[in-house]
């Protein structure tokens, strides 16, 4: 599982490379991970928002979701107890309105990462 998440992380990395206004959360090389998430950040410059390219995914069918979102203190019962935390947490806001976790995982076409990465290409490149 571990190899398979790695291989689909470095082939995200390596098909998504250099796009403006798009990165992906590094892992560092040094340490033990499992590669669980291949998470991308949209920058506030991109051309395209987290929620176009998100929309664009599920139009075929492509199971990506935005992450951290809504933020913990948007959710019940956090919301109700703390009505103006949002108020403390703007890095969060930020956060949770620019990333998105693609598929990975054993699972996953091969060809699976070529055809999101061109999904995401056409739309920021356009």
């Amino acid at each position: 599982v571990i190899d398979a998440n790695r291989k689909n992380y470095h082939a995200y990395c390596d098909a998504l490379k250099e796009l403006p206004g798009i990165s992906i959360l590094r892992f560092d090389e040094t340490e033990k991970n499992n590669y669980q998430y291949v998470i991308l950040e949209v920058a506030e410059d991109c051309k395209a928002s987290r929620d176009e390219i998100v929309a664009a995914l599920h139009e075929k069918n492509i199971l990506a979701r935005k992450y951290f979102w809504p933020g913990c203190h948007n959710m019940q019962p956090y919301r109700k107890l703390y009505p103006d935390a949002g108020l403390m947490l703007p890095q969060t806001k930020i956060v949770a309105d620019r990333v998105i976790v693609l598929p990975t995982g054993t699972t996953l076409p091969q060809d699976a990462i070529n055809v999101i990465s061109h999904i995401i290409r056409v739309l920021v490149l356009v």
